[in-house]
C-alpha cells in the first residue's frame, strides 16, 4: 500500500528532514582522519537529539547505532566501532534518519577524508550526479522505474556497477514504506507515481562489480571485489510539475 501525504503531513516531514540535512552538514564539518567510526556515530546521535528528534536507525531491526557509517568497500549498513579509525584517502558514507513529529526523514552523503585518489573522487561525484539524473523529469504520472533507468544509464556510462541488493523506498510515518525504488530498471515501466508520494532516492554505485556480500555481523554489506562504493540519498516529494527535495 502506497500512502500519499497531505500538505500538513509534508510540513511535518520538513522538520524531520531539516534535522537530517543539518546533521549531515555538521558531520561533514567535523569528520576527519584519526576519528573512529563510532565517534562519527556519536556526533550524529548528539546532534539529532539536540534538535528535538530521535535517531531512527538506533535499534531499527536490531541495528546498534544511530547512523550507518560505511567506509571504502562497504556499500551500506556499516556498524560504527571504536576500532575502525578513519585515515587519509578513505571515503565514508554516512546514512542517517531522524524521527520528529511522527515522521521520518532520511539522507546519505559520502565524505572524503583528506585527499583521496582521483578515481574515488570521481566515483563520489558521479554517484551524486546519478541522484539528479534519476529525478530528471520526475513528476506526478512518471513511471516508477524511470528513476532507476536514468541512474543506471549514467552510472554504467562511466563503467560503474549499480548495486541491486539495496534500493530506495517510500518514507513517512515508517522509515521504510512502499514502494521500493531500485537504481536500475526499464524506462516506461512500473506504477505511475502520484502527487504527494514521498520517496527516498539513493543511488549506491560501485567502482567495480555490483554484487555485494554480507559480513558475519549480518548487517555490513561490502563489494565482492573489494573496490570502493559511494552512496548519495535525499528524501523528496513528487509534485504535479516536478519534485521538492526535503533534505537539501
Amino acid at each position: 500500500m502506497i500512502y500519499t501525504k497531505s500538505e500538513k503531513e509534508i510540513d511535518l516531514m520538513r522538520e524531520a528532514c531539516k534535522v537530517v540535512k543539518d546533521t549531515l552538514a555538521f558531520v561533514g564539518s567535523k569528520i576527519c582522519a584519526g576519528m573512529s567510526t563510532k565517534e562519527v556515530d556519536e556526533l550524529v546521535e548528539r546532534y539529532i537529539r539536540a534538535s528535538g528528534a530521535y535517531p531512527s536507525c538506533l535499534g531499527y531491526g536490531g541495528f546498534p547505532a544511530s547512523a550507518c557509517v560505511s567506509v571504502n568497500e562497504t556499500v551500506v549498513h556499516g556498524i560504527p566501532t571504536h576500532d575502525r579509525i578513519l585515515k587519509e584517502g578513505d571515503i565514508v558514507s554516512v546514512d542517517l534518519c531522524a524521527y520528529k513529529n511522527g515522521f521520518h526523514g532520511d539522507a546519505c552523503r559520502t565524505f572524503k577524508i583528506g585527499k583521496v585518489a582521483p578515481e574515488h573522487e570521481k566515483l563520489i561525484k558521479v554517484t551524486e550526479e546519478c541522484f539528479f539524473k534519476g529525478i530528471e523529469g520526475l513528476r506526478a504520472g512518471t513511471p516508477l522505474f524511470d528513476i532507476g533507468y536514468r541512474v543506471q544509464q549514467h552510472a554504467e556510462a562511466h563503467g560503474y556497477g549499480v548495486i541491486r541488493s539495496y534500493t530506495g523506498h517510500g518514507i513517512g510515518r515508517e522509515m521504510h514504506e512502499d514502494p521500493s525504488v531500485p537504481n536500475y530498471g526499464r524506462k516506461g515501466t512500473g506504477m505511475r507515481l502520484r502527487e504527494g508520494t514521498v520517496l527516498c532516492v539513493e543511488p549506491m554505485i560501485a567502482l567495480g562489480d555490483w554484487r555485494v556480500k554480507i559480513l558475519d555481523d549480518e548487517w555490513t554489506a561490502v563489494t565482492v571485489d573489494g573496490k570502493y562504493a559511494a552512496h548519495y540519498e535525499n528524501t523528496l516529494v513528487v509534485r504535479k510539475d516536478g519534485v521538492e527535495i526535503l533534505t537539501l
